[in-house]
């Protein structure tokens, strides 16, 4: 492990002494401090002392804005964060399923992508107008926010929007000319950017008589920590024989195809989070409605899916295990994996090329995804789990935001490593 550490600060180091990676950082380190500049640029009409008090109060929404990087307790112009984007995403790669022609373009290459890639946007705009309704009618109910006249109204729902869709493009930026993938890079800069205030806040909770809470509480988390970088880290290494490749190996070469235990990444908590809270904050507008039969279902939804409840942890854990096997399935393609394998003369030892070697691969994907799955859904519901055992709420320190800036992090390095492996080669 610590020869492992070692080398990624070397890898470090060397990238520091490239020209254009160099530049690649201070870009991303420029829209970061864009991001957080955004972050405190409040729309008007909000009363802010009331609306720190209303956040405080509400694990929902606390919790919320600590994936939004405080945009959301500011009530700013990016207050809806990149929640649309990523419901947007999610919506469409599902419909990819059972639309035939969103499934023939993710196959198409570059094409195929800068498609899906737009008609993402596009769905994100209407999805950010109807969050941003749906966040004024919650503010609106709780005497945070001031009725607006319909013009206001429409600057209002226009302005959070744009805001939204400012984001995607800061993404953009990070992903083209930046280190990482825009979105989780700027997911990660929010949560990074939060935990110092929600360190001290946990830790001004602490009193004498929890004192051994809190011992318990820090041992979970430096065990979360190393459980979470050994998974990330680990990978099933499928032996695989080339019968074409004479040479030192004798009859042919060997070598190894990874699965890795969490193939997906952090995309499953992500997709999951951002689903997860749906009905919470729909029942908190359905509550104060006049419709009797509405406002009992608004008290219903609110009162099962409360953050740290049963049912809530109970459908968190299951839709990150779902989107864990759908990303796995995304990212992992066993059928054409196998067809590469059979061109290039590939095969798994004792399994025969084509269709065996797609079930082959199908039976150790789907066990592996299970583990890491399982793994992912632990993590999510790990601050409800925390709270109970230490009476310390940990909603702000949580998994979820330890696995995100965890698994950034080993993006980084892993990025890092391919741009100065790319620009060597280049200067050779």
């Amino acid at each position: 492990m610590s020869n492992n550490w070692a080398e990624k600060i070397k890898i470090f180091i060397q990238a520091l002494k490239i020209a254009q990676i160099r530049k690649r950082l201070a870009i991303t380190l420029l829209i970061f401090i864009f991001f957080r500049l955004i972050a405190h640029l409040p729309v008007p009409g909000v009363n802010a002392q009331l609306l720190k008090q209303f956040f405080a109060q509400n694990q929902l929404l606390s919790l919320l804005d600590v994936f939004s990087g405080g945009t959301l307790a500011n009530f700013s112009v990016a207050a809806l964060g990149l929640n649309p984007f990523i419901n947007a995403s999610v919506m469409l790669q599902l419909l990819s399923f059972v639309w035939p022609k969103l499934a023939q373009l993710s196959k198409e290459g570059e094409y195929g992508r800068a498609k899906l890639n737009l008609y993402t946007r596009l769905l994100t705009v209407p999805l950010a107008a109807i969050q941003a309704l749906g966040m004024y009618a919650i503010l609106k109910n709780q005497q945070v926010i001031t009725q607006l006249s319909p013009l206001m109204l429409i600057s209002l729902v226009v302005t959070m929007t744009a805001g939204t869709m400012a984001l995607v493009f800061l993404g953009d930026l990070i992903t083209e000319f930046g280190i990482g993938n825009g979105v989780s890079m700027l997911i990660f800069a929010g949560i990074v950017a939060r935990y110092p205030v929600s360190f001290f806040q946990t830790i001004s909770l602490i009193e004498a008589q929890i004192s051994f809470n809190f011992i318990a509480f820090v041992i979970l988390a430096l065990a979360l920590v190393g459980g979470i970088v050994m998974v990330e880290e680990a990978a099933l290494r499928l032996p695989i024989h080339y019968a074409r490749r004479a040479g030192r190996f004798g009859a042919g070469g060997r070598s190894y195809l990874p699965i890795k235990i969490n193939t997906a990444g952090v995309m499953p908590i992500i997709f999951a989070l951002s689903l997860v809270f749906l009905p919470s904050m729909a029942g908190r507008a359905l509550v104060n409605l006049s419709q009797p039969q509405l406002a009992q279902l608004g008290e219903w939804l609110s009162f099962w899916f409360q953050p740290g409840s049963l049912v809530y942890s109970l459908v968190y854990f299951v839709l990150v295990v779902l989107f864990a096997f759908f990303y796995t399935l995304v990212v992992f393609k066993p059928d054409e994996v196998a067809e590469q394998l059979r061109k290039s003369g590939a095969f798994i030892p004792g399994v025969r090329p084509g269709e065996a070697t797609k079930q082959r691969l199908n039976w150790y994907l789907y066990r592996v995804t299970a583990i890491g799955g399982v793994f992912l859904g632990l993590v999510a519901i790990l601050p409800s789990i925390t709270q109970r055992l230490t009476q310390i709420s940990t909603m702000a320190l949580g998994g979820t935001g330890i696995l995100i800036v965890i698994s950034v992090i080993l993006e980084i390095t892993r990025s890092l490593e391919n741009l100065v492996q790319t620009y060597q080669y280049e200067s050779l």
